[in-house]
């Protein structure tokens, strides 16, 4: 085992090769938000929360840190005004399609973000992929992807897939940080459209 050491928020932080800075933080017992993160799954830097300021060799520059490697006297600053004016704006972003989601009200408490900031498109979906990376990667039923992107990219139950495995698996459910009654919601109108289609 190589260790690395590292420091993060003024505290020495020692990792392992081939750990991610948001790894070595949670290690170390300092708190970095996330929303798409899962330790079972491969990171996807999709939510963009745990984004942190990084300094080496003298260069400061923003990352993902549950993408980023760690490094040898890595410099890491998990708040900072710039790294929480971010948190700020994306929480106010993601509040625009799950305004009640209760992890995102406590982030907003949390940063000072207005819920009202941007106007609602409620879909309750915001995107983390939490429920399809898990389907696939760990439960392997692949009953559930993602429809599109960019802008209109979705979340859907593949519905003969999804009427043959969900009712019985549910794992994805309460991995949901905006609840799991929209993906309830999904998953039922997939199984109906698979029985009268």
């Amino acid at each position: 085992m190589t260790e690395i050491h590292l420091q993060i928020d003024g505290q020495a932080v020692v990792a392992e090769k081939g750990m991610t800075v948001l790894e070595a933080a949670r290690s170390a017992g300092i708190f970095i938000p996330t929303l798409c993160y899962h330790e079972k799954l491969e990171p996807f830097g999709g939510c963009r929360l745990c984004i942190v300021e990084v300094e080496e060799r003298g260069w400061t520059r923003l990352v993902v840190s549950c993408v980023f490697p760690v490094a040898e006297n890595l410099v890491v600053r998990t708040r900072s005004e710039k790294v929480d004016r971010i948190r700020k704006m994306l929480i106010e972003l993601l509040m625009a399609h799950a305004p009640d989601a209760f992890e995102l009200v406590e982030l907003a408490k949390t940063y000072g973000a207005d819920r009202n900031r941007f106007e609602k498109e409620a879909s309750f979906c915001i995107h983390c992929g939490l429920c399809v990376r898990y389907c696939n990667e760990v439960a392997k039923k692949h009953a559930i992807g993602f429809v599109d992107r960019g802008m209109r990219k979705e979340i859907s139950f593949i519905p003969d897939v999804a009427l043959r495995e969900c009712w019985d698996c549910k794992q994805c459910f309460e991995l949901c940080p905006t609840e799991a009654l929209q993906a309830a919601y999904v998953l039922t109108t997939a199984i109906a459209s698979a029985k009268t289609g």
